[in-house]
């Protein structure tokens, strides 16, 4: 009976919206805005201040991008929706949207453990550190983030793809992503689940653990500094990148690790919007605040 329910899907309609969609469309808006204005300029000053042209820095700046690319998938079809009745999303639109939106996840994963063995090396092996992360080692480095990204979304894509729905498709959601794609499917969705466990290990733990073993050894390695200058400026450069690691992949497994029993819909939108929208909208503004280098780079622009 399942099979003859199926039906050939071509759209998608979003039920995740609240309904103060004129509040909501500014409310998007404005984050968006902050989100694209506060990365490119971090992007634009790495470029012009010849004191930001360090490894740090360039990952700096693949993070930046990274957070417009994240915003740009989801936000520019919420607020477009938020104007329309009737949401809706193309099923290529769809599967677009997720393909990009877990790609930005996967890489930004992958960075994120490359910043904090930048920061490894840097504190815990300074004479090491021009040879140990040259400029070759550094760009091969963001490729394989970027390209990790990609082929881990590729597959979570592929398996979506294969998946069938009944009657009207609609996901409890305001942007597409893999686990409310899969509450609505009729078919087995079992291979789509496992990839998503095995991600959260290989994609999103793992790099995880990689950083606190990595951070645990640059405190191990600070706590021994004889001055404290020294280390309160050890700990300056370390400061934001720790906060938004935090930040990141505490939100990240709250958005595909919820439990299966006293699910929420208005919960979860709500994770998914602070995890894929409002962090990338953070970044900038924590890296800005937290760190000296940054702020004098500003300042000497302005």
């Amino acid at each position: 009976m399942a099979e003859e329910n199926q039906t050939q899907v071509t759209e998608f309609v979003l039920l995740g919206f609240f309904q103060e969609r004129p509040f909501l469309f500014f409310i998007f808006l404005a984050i968006y805005l902050v989100t694209v204005l506060g990365n490119t300029a971090i992007l634009a000053l790495i470029l012009l201040d010849s004191r930001l042209h360090s490894p740090m820095y360039f990952f700096l700046s693949h993070l930046s991008c990274l957070d417009i690319c994240y915003s740009s998938v989801t936000v520019p079809k919420i607020l477009v929706n938020t104007l329309h009745l009737q949401t809706t999303i193309s099923y290529q639109g769809c599967l677009s949207q997720m393909f990009f939106l877990m790609g930005c996840a996967g890489a930004e994963c992958m960075l994120l453990a490359v910043m904090a063995y930048d920061r490894y090396a840097a504190i815990c092996q300074p004479l090491h550190y021009n040879h140990v992360m040259r400029w070759g080692v550094c760009m091969v480095a963001a490729a394989s983030c970027w390209l990790w990204g990609m082929l881990d979304s590729a597959v979570h894509t592929f398996l979506a793809s294969r998946l069938s729905f009944c009657g009207v498709a609609q996901i409890q959601h305001i942007f597409c992503d893999v686990p409310p794609l899969l509450r609505i499917a009729c078919s087995n969705t079992r291979p789509s689940e496992v990839a998503l466990h095995a991600a959260s290990i290989f994609v999103g733990l793992s790099p995880f653990l990689f950083v606190v073993i990595s951070y645990f050894r640059i405190l191990v390695a600070v706590l021994r500094m004889p001055m404290a200058v020294s280390r309160h400026k050890a700990f300056s450069t370390c400061a934001a990148h720790l906060f938004v690691v935090v930040l990141y992949f505490g939100m990240a497994n709250l958005n595909y690790n919820r439990p299966s029993t006293g699910y929420s819909p208005e919960a979860d939108t709500l994770v998914s919007v602070l995890y894929c929208i409002v962090i990338p909208m953070l970044n900038p503004i924590i890296y800005s605040l937290r760190n000296q280098e940054v702020r004098g780079a500003l300042r000497k622009v302005l």
